[in-house]
């Protein structure tokens, strides 16, 4: 008598070729998918977005570090070049943790004011899920006693969850233009804070989006931190050389408090989400 053959496996349970290059398209969707599941079973349909580094910590770290490295000097009466650059650099992360403790800030005032709204905690504060201002974003939303959400990306050096997204709501791509969709489609609101290449992709890709028309909904654009982006980004310099059409220079405003930028964000989103029927689409 015959043996029973064992059934093989079927297609969406074989794991040797959901992560082969055919598959692609599988995980691709999968990263559409399941996040659109997910933040409909959690009732997210309105986001506000922060971007900036994942390098900016808190002031207490960066105090530690600065103190440490002044420790160095005691007693020396002459310092090497790299010393003298270890100095600068701990001086200039001790200066640019404020926007942490300002990120979390602003964080905590729109999710205590998002509380407070009709359903309540209607625009919900989107990261992506890392350290630096990432941490800092869902750890004000956290201390408003609001949720907020994580989209993390698996990169070579390892960029892991911080501890304040809400549970069921930090997310793990693989594809960053999927995570990117995910950042732009529910988001009604972004505010970019000083970062690299990849704040700066990110910011970029928002405004071309919104320059060419691709986003029809109204989406407001919080640059914070004018002394850093004035350094980095001539905005002006663009239109000045007809690269960008002066008009352009409005898809986007400074703010360099919590306040003002909170300000900013609650007046717009009062106007364009709360008190009218608003129904944008991303294209």
């Amino acid at each position: 008598m015959p043996r029973l053959r064992r059934k093989p496996p079927k297609a969406y349970k074989n794991i040797e070729f959901l992560n082969s290059p055919e598959a692609r398209i599988v995980r691709m969707m999968a990263e559409f998918l399941e996040p659109q599941r997910r933040f409909r079973q959690a009732k997210v349909t309105d986001t506000i977005v922060v971007f900036g580094s994942a390098r900016i910590r808190p002031r207490r770290d960066t105090a530690r570090d600065l103190s440490r490295t002044r420790a160095k000097f005691a007693g020396r009466k002459r310092a090497t070049r790299e010393m003298l650059r270890a100095l600068r650099s701990a001086e200039l992360s001790h200066e640019l943790s404020r926007y942490y403790h300002d990120a979390a800030e602003l964080t905590r005032l729109l999710t205590s004011w998002s509380k407070r709204l009709t359903p309540a905690n209607r625009f919900v504060v989107c990261s992506g899920g890392g350290p630096g201002i990432m941490e800092a974003a869902n750890r004000g939303a956290s201390l408003a006693g609001g949720k907020s959400i994580g989209l993390n990306i698996s990169l070579p050096f390892e960029q892991f969850p911080n501890p304040y997204i809400s549970p069921g709501l930090d997310f793990e791509f693989h594809y960053f233009f999927m995570r990117k969709f995910w950042f732009v489609y529910p988001a009604k609101a972004l505010v970019v804070f000083p970062g690299g290449f990849g704040t700066l992709d990110e910011l970029m890709e928002v405004l071309t989006l919104l320059q060419t028309g691709k986003i029809k909904k109204k989406v407001a654009v919080i640059v914070y931190g004018s002394a850093y982006w004035s350094k980095v980004m001539d905005f002006q310099a663009m239109a000045d050389h007809g690269m960008i059409n002066r008009s352009d220079l409005k898809l986007f405003q400074f703010a360099d408090t919590p306040e003002d930028a909170f300000g900013k964000l609650r007046d717009f989103l009062t106007k364009e989400y709360l008190n009218k029927r608003h129904r944008g689409r991303t294209g």
